[in-house]
């Protein structure tokens, strides 16, 4: 992608994936931008389980209730993952690398689709993060925030219109500008 403006108006979350694979390139570069993300006091509090078994993904496409079950379709999902005694602000930052995951995604061509993990449950009541953590045997001390779904783009969408903008959403200087 040329311009940064065009980047962000392109990307769009994606829920149908092909079937073709990811080059060992993509998923490099998908995890230096996870790598690469900024982090308060550069505390690197996030860790990354990138999934790419079928069985996995299907068995993650279930961490919820509502919105996670195109993770089975996905070519791979990234789990991120933080550590709340490494940073006090361990939800930003693994938020922000969750959003350089998807931007780097859209750069090179493919898909992906945030799947918020924290405070979320199953159908059965669970809280996401414990199914997840029970699927990938994650240590206990990690807490998971979200799964970036990614492949290569099953449809296409069109660019963000700036015709939605909400820039009643915007104030200067103090809330209701006066």
């Amino acid at each position: 992608m040329e311009h940064f403006g065009e980047l962000i108006k392109s990307r769009r979350s994606m829920r149908k994936f092909t079937d073709q694979e990811l080059t060992q390139e993509e998923v490099l570069a998908l995890l230096k931008a996870a790598l690469m993300s900024p982090t308060s006091k550069r505390s690197n509090s996030w860790q990354f389980i990138v999934v790419d078994d079928r069985e996995q993904l299907k068995q993650l496409a279930h961490c919820k209730e509502h919105g996670a079950s195109f993770l089975s379709d996905a070519t791979m999902a990234i789990v991120v993952t933080a550590d709340p005694l490494a940073s006090d602000v361990w939800i930003e930052d693994a938020s922000i690398a969750s959003i350089m995951i998807q931007l780097q995604a859209e750069d090179l061509g493919l898909g992906s689709c945030w799947i918020q993990i924290r405070e979320r449950y199953t159908a059965a009541g669970m809280p996401a993060g414990e199914f997840v953590h029970g699927v990938l045997d994650i240590p206990l001390q990690l807490q998971v925030l979200s799964i970036i779904a990614i492949g290569h783009k099953g449809m296409e969408r069109k660019p963000f219109d700036e015709e939605h903008l909400l820039w009643e959403k915007v104030h200067i200087n103090r809330f209701g500008g006066q």
